[in-house]
């Protein structure tokens, strides 16, 4: 049994949170859970919607599973992802976007991975007023994250097999930043002579996603660029719903759905639990435990495919129930 860190999040996050562990058990996944608490819930228990108890849990666990969690705007609380990924070092975000059966979607034969630096970039945080009416935010950009970013995604690609890998910049505009991404770019890309590897702008990939997304596979690129761009390749397959979602560190790693906490649904029992779902498989590959992780996604596929039970944004007339009850029957 592994244990695992689980955060349910508020919203919807605590109804796709049982129906993913109800299909995580019935896949044969050897699990230990253990609570953590973030979001709204946790403001009004600990004062904090990220208390430092869940960070403990987490740095003994070393691996959790993430609902989606509120941070309330205007209130004086950072966000809870970024604080997550600053306070463990997770630098690495995994966004898996692959075209799924039963989807229809402009496109066919999506296959890519976005890796997003998660800790710098305009994301550090670091802004000030100069005047009153003029707002500074600093881009941050180190050689030591830049290269452990570039060297993670080479990894990853050979690791993976993939063919390509792509760094996104935009060294026109910012010189010195993405220039010296670039750099580091190029000596490593030259102890992966068997990977394609190329240079592109941010919006001259932004257009050729929206032609032709098959011509990408591995993309690797700076905190802002990612998190863009990890959304729009959501849209490609289907949307934020249905796409898994990791954060990396050297000793932690979160899996979360990247959706959000869609108050307008919750309690109604209407929630897709498929994004989380496959976080929870990409989990479990992440742990040793490949067959259930498989069996996890041939299910997906089989439920999806056959159309049955499904929920409202996946065009279906069903509910949480009814589709936590297809993926099991689909093992």
């Amino acid at each position: 049994m592994t244990s695992v860190v689980m955060i349910a999040g508020d919203g919807i996050g605590p109804e796709v949170m049982a129906a993913t562990r109800q299909v995580l058990q019935a896949a044969g996944a050897r699990l230990d859970w253990v609570e953590g608490h973030a979001g709204l819930g946790a403001i009004e228990r600990f004062g904090d919607p990220l208390p430092d108890q869940t960070l403990e849990l987490i740095r003994k666990h070393r691996v959790a599973i993430k609902g989606p969690c509120t941070t309330p705007v205007g209130k004086g609380f950072r966000s809870i992802n970024v604080r997550l990924r600053k306070e463990l070092d997770l630098f690495a975000s995994l966004r898996p976007v692959k075209t799924l059966p039963g989807i229809k979607v402009p496109y066919t034969n999506v296959d890519l991975i976005v890796v997003r630096e998660n800790t710098e970039g305009l994301y550090a945080g670091m802004e000030h007023v100069i005047v009153p009416g003029v707002v500074e935010s600093l881009r941050l950009v180190t050689r030591d994250a830049a290269e452990r970013i570039l060297r993670y995604a080479f990894e990853m690609a050979r690791n993976l097999g993939r063919r390509k890998v792509t760094v996104v910049h935009k060294a026109s505009v910012l010189p010195l930043s993405d220039g010296m991404f670039l750099r580091i770019a190029d000596s490593i890309a030259d102890d992966y002579p068997f990977l394609e590897y190329q240079q592109q702008t941010i919006d001259h990939v932004s257009l050729d996603l929206a032609l032709d997304p098959t011509a990408y596979d591995v993309l690797v690129m700076e905190n802002l660029f990612g998190d863009v761009m990890s959304d729009l390749c959501a849209g490609l397959v289907g949307g934020l719903g249905v796409v898994p979602g990791a954060n990396i560190g050297k000793r932690y790693a979160v899996f979360e759905a990247v959706h959000g906490s869609a108050p307008d649904i919750a309690g109604k029992g209407l929630a897709n639990p498929i994004a989380l779902l496959r976080s929870a498989a990409m989990m479990l590959d992440h742990i040793g435990q490949r067959v259930s992780a498989e069996r996890i996604e041939h299910s997906v596929h089989r439920t999806l495919e056959a159309g049955v039970g499904l929920t409202g944004d996946l065009g279906g007339n069903g509910n949480t129930v009814s589709i936590t009850a297809q993926l099991i029957a689909n093992l």
